[in-house]
């Protein structure tokens, strides 16, 4: 039980306060939960955090998650991110969504698809070089 109260108090040193939902995490998984959050959504990683935030909103968009959209909502915003990116960061979502169920359902050819976006990212590198 040690470990789950220094758990816990590192989480109330992080965030200010003791939020309800972490503190109900079971003795089993708080350790790994609380790690990735701290460790790996919370830190500077390879993707700055803004970013990370912004994919997190793209997918919780998409999941419908109302308590991941607030999340990565307000940690964006924490780190940066304007009105704007946040609407565009939700408009990708749509985007990639509505594409994958037009190709999806006119079952396009997968491995042909694949083929024509390398064709496409080639013309489009070209282009930028020149």
């Amino acid at each position: 039980m040690a470990k789950r109260e220094e758990i816990l108090t590192d989480i109330e040193e992080t965030l200010g306060f003791m939020p309800q939902w972490l503190e109900q995490i079971p003795e089993h998984s708080i350790e790994s939960e609380w790690g990735q959050m701290k460790n790996w959504e919370m830190a500077d990683t390879t993707i700055p955090k803004k970013y990370k935030h912004l994919i997190g909103l793209g997918v919780a968009a998409n999941m419908q998650c109302e308590y991941c959209v607030a999340f990565h909502t307000e940690s964006a915003r924490l780190h940066g991110a304007s009105d704007a990116e946040i609407e565009e960061a939700c408009r990708m979502a749509k985007m990639t969504t509505g594409w994958s169920s037009y190709l999806a359902g006119l079952q396009i050819d997968l491995q042909l698809f694949k083929e024509d976006i390398k064709q496409i990212s080639n013309h489009m590198r070209s282009k930028k070089a020149a």
